[in-house]
C-alpha cells in the first residue's frame, strides 16, 4: 500500500511532465488530498473535491510560464475534461460517446501531453468497455480501437493501462466476428503498439494473438493491405523478443513462411531479425533446421555484399545453429558454407568477419575430429592383419608405408579442396569487382521469390 503522507511512497508513473507536478497529482488522486495554489485561500481550496482538485493541480503554473500560458493551459484542460465526461456518462447516448472517442483519437494523434492528461482523467476504461458494444456497423469498436491506438503512442504507462484493462482479449474477440477487414487491421495496429512494451509481450503472446498475426501476414486470400502485413511482421518481431513466445510461433507455420519471403529485399532484414530471436530457443532451432533449403538460403544471404545488416544477422543465425548441433554443421558443410565464409572474412563487415571466422574455426575442429576418427579406424583395421612374430618388422614397415600413403592421399584431397575453394572465391571476387554496384543481385533462388512480393517494410 502506498503512503499518503507527504506523497513519498505513492508510487511512480512515467509521465511527460515535470516530476514535481505529476508526483503531486498522483498523491492527490490516490490519497484524496489537495494542494493549495500560492495565491488562493485555504477555505477555497477545501471546497475542491475529486476531479476539481486534479484540475487545480494541472492548472498550477510552472516558474517559466506567464499568465497567458497559464490561461491557455486552463482552457486546454477544460476541453479535455469535457471529452472525458462524454465517455464516462453512464446513461448518455451512443452518439455522444462516439463523439468523445473520436475527439480522443484526434487530440492524442500528435500531442503527448493530451495522451497523459486524458489517461489521468480516466478515458481508458470506458474506451476498452466500448469494444464490447453491440453495434452491427462496428463504428463503435473502430472508434475505440483508434482512440486507444493513439493513446498508446510513445506512452508506456498508457500501454500498460490498456492491457491491464483487458483490451487484448476483447480485441481478439472482435476478430472472431463476421469478417471485417477494418476491424482486423485496427487490431493489428494496436497489437504492434502494445507489444513494444516488454511487460506486455508475454501477455499478448499467450493470448492467442500470434496465430492471428501470422494469418494476417500470410494473407491467403489477398485481402490484407500492405500496411497491415507490415504491422503484423513488426508486431511478430516485438513478440519474438520474449523467449516465452517462441513456442507459440513454432506451433504455427510462421518460420517456413518467413523463408519463402526472405528474398524480398524490403522485408529481409526484419525477417532475419525475427529468426535471430527464434534461434535462441531450442524449439526454434529445431524448426529452422527442418525447413527445406533453410541452410542454402541463409548461406546465399552471406553473399549479399550490398546488405551488411542482412549478412550479420544471417551469420549470427548460422553461427548459433553450428555451435549447438552436429547435424546442422554437417548440413552447412554439404550446402557449401565454407567458401561463403571464406569470402565473408574478406568482404564482409567487421562483425560478419568475426562471426565467419568463428564458424570456420568450429567447422575446422569438427573436420579434424572426423579425420582423426577415420584415421584411427583405418589403422586398427590394418594392424589386425599381423599374425606371425617372425614377420613383425616387415609387417610394421608395410603398415607404416600404407599409413603414409593414406595420409598423403588425405593431404592431397585437403589441398585440392582448399585450392578449389580459393579459385572459386577468386573468380567470384573478380567478377564482383568488374561489375557496377547496381548489378549486384541475389541468386536465382531469390529472384523467383521476389517476383510475387508486394511488401514495403518500414525501419524498426
Amino acid at each position: 500500500m502506498s503512503k499518503c503522507e507527504g506523497g513519498k511512497d505513492a508510487g511512480s508513473v512515467v509521465l511527460e511532465r515535470p516530476l514535481r507536478l505529476w508526483s503531486v497529482i498522483i498523491d492527490s488522486v490516490r490519497c484524496g488530498g489537495g494542494v493549495q495554489r500560492p495565491n488562493r485561500k485555504n477555505a477555497e481550496a477545501k471546497k475542491q473535491p475529486g476531479s476539481d482538485k486534479l484540475s487545480e493541480l494541472l492548472k498550477q503554473p510552472e516558474w517559466w510560464e506567464n499568465e497567458e500560458e497559464v490561461r491557455r493551459k486552463e482552457q486546454v484542460l477544460e476541453g479535455l475534461k469535457k471529452v472525458a465526461k462524454k465517455l464516462q456518462q453512464k446513461e448518455g447516448s451512443m452518439e455522444v460517446i462516439l463523439e468523445g472517442a473520436a475527439e480522443v483519437r484526434t487530440l492524442t494523434k500528435d500531442d503527448p501531453e493530451a495522451r497523459t492528461t486524458l489517461a489521468l482523467l480516466g478515458v481508458i476504461p470506458p474506451l476498452v468497455a466500448l469494444l464490447d458494444a453491440i453495434d452491427p456497423t462496428f463504428h463503435s469498436q473502430i472508434a475505440a480501437l483508434y482512440a486507444l491506438l493513439n493513446l498508446a503512442i510513445t506512452n508506456d504507462a498508457n500501454k500498460a493501462a490498456i492491457v491491464k484493462a483487458g483490451a487484448v482479449h476483447k480485441m481478439l474477440k472482435l476478430i472472431q466476428s463476421p469478417n471485417n477487414q477494418a476491424i482486423a487491421e485496427a487490431v493489428v495496429a494496436n497489437f504492434l503498439g502494445l507489444s513494444a512494451l516488454d511487460s506486455n509481450k508475454p501477455i499478448i503472446g499467450s493470448s492467442g494473438a500470434i496465430p492471428f498475426l501470422v494469418e494476417t501476414l500470410k494473407d491467403a486470400d489477398g485481402s490484407v493491405s500492405g500496411q497491415a502485413k507490415q504491422d503484423s511482421l513488426r508486431a511478430l518481431y516485438n513478440l519474438s523478443i520474449s523467449p516465452s513466445n517462441v513456442r507459440a510461433m513454432v506451433e504455427t507455420d510462421l518460420i517456413p513462411h518467413l523463408f519463402t519471403k526472405l528474398g524480398d529485399m524490403d522485408a529481409s532484414e526484419r525477417i532475419l531479425s525475427i529468426l535471430s530471436n527464434i534461434v535462441s530457443v531450442a524449439e526454434g532451432r529445431k524448426r529452422i533446421s527442418s525447413v527445406a533449403d533453410a541452410f542454402p538460403i541463409l548461406i546465399d544471404v552471406l553473399n549479399w555484399t550490398d546488405s551488411p545488416e542482412c549478412q550479420e544477422k544471417a551469420s549470427y543465425i548460422l553461427m548459433v545453429m553450428a555451435h549447438k548441433s552436429y547435424g546442422d554443421r554437417q548440413a552447412m558443410i554439404e550446402a557449401g558454407i565454407v567458401s561463403s565464409l571464406l569470402e565473408l572474412t574478406l568482404l564482409g563487415s567487421l562483425l560478419s568477419q568475426k562471426r565467419a571466422s568463428r564458424m570456420l574455426e568450429c567447422l575446422r575442429v569438427e573436420k579434424g575430429k572426423q579425420a582423426t576418427t577415420n584415421y584411427t579406424s583405418t589403422c586398427n583395421g590394418g594392424t589386425a592383419t599381423v599374425s606371425a612374430p617372425l614377420s613383425t618388422t616387415t609387417t610394421i614397415t608395410t603398415a607404416s608405408s600404407e599409413d603414409d600413403e593414406m595420409m598423403s592421399e588425405e593431404k592431397k584431397a585437403v589441398k585440392q579442396l582448399v585450392q578449389q575453394s580459393l579459385n572459386n572465391n577468386m573468380k567470384r571476387m573478380v567478377k564482383r569487382a568488374n561489375l557496377p554496384h547496381h548489378d549486384f543481385v541475389p541468386s536465382d533462388r531469390f529472384k523467383s521469390l521476389t517476383s510475387s512480393s508486394t511488401s514495403k517494410s518500414l525501419p524498426f
